[in-house]
């Protein structure tokens, strides 16, 4: 990352209090078992899909404690990938996301609600273009448990609804908010 943690893996990330019997996971978004992953309105007629191909995070995680669980991510802005090099130009440019001036988005979680069933929120700060505000991953988790190579793994999903005017990025046409999707995956430490 430009101007990023440089040892810390980048993504969505759901970390315990750093007290608690949680474990550390690092987000395998280098072995491409995490994504943050987004949709934007296209005129009302269908949506872009894209994502961020460079990001790291951490987090700690205890099943029997999920509100104690604590995330975060720092994703590489410049990073942003919509399948269309030109498209992916211009979203960099100063007309939207401005990638010159702020190359890296972080999000660290402030509280974790258990809802039950495995399914959870997941509140934090999100900086975005320069702007902090906070923000809610409706969230569950996917799985646990050891993997091929003796280690242990734990997976969840999120979405959650950015507004574009609360990060001072500019709205076209009736592309007033993002959607994303998030997948982690994260490797035991």
């Amino acid at each position: 990352m430009k101007n990023g943690i440089k040892g810390a893996a980048l993504a969505l990330v759901l970390s315990a209090s750093w007290g608690s019997q949680a474990a550390d996971y690092t987000i395998d978004s280098k072995g491409a078992h995490a994504s943050i992953n987004f949709a934007v309105s296209h005129l009302g007629y269908s949506f872009i899909k894209g994502r961020f191909n460079d990001f790291e995070g951490r987090f700690q995680f205890d099943p029997q404690q999920i509100e104690q669980s604590t995330v975060f991510v720092e994703v590489d802005t410049t990073s942003l990938d919509s399948n269309h090099a030109e498209r992916d130009k211009h979203l960099r440019s100063g007309d939207f996301i401005n990638t010159s001036k702020y190359d890296t988005a972080t999000f660290k979680s402030t509280k974790v609600v258990d809802k039950g069933d495995g399914k959870f929120d997941i509140v934090g700060d999100l900086t975005l273009h320069g702007v902090t505000k906070p923000i809610t991953i409706d969230a569950m988790t996917i799985g646990a448990g050891k993997d091929p190579w003796g280690g242990e793994r734990a997976g969840f999903v999120g979405q959650t609804r950015l507004e574009l005017a609360d990060f001072n990025i500019p709205v076209v046409g009736d592309s007033s908010y993002v959607e994303m999707e998030l997948h982690v995956e994260g490797i035991k430490q």
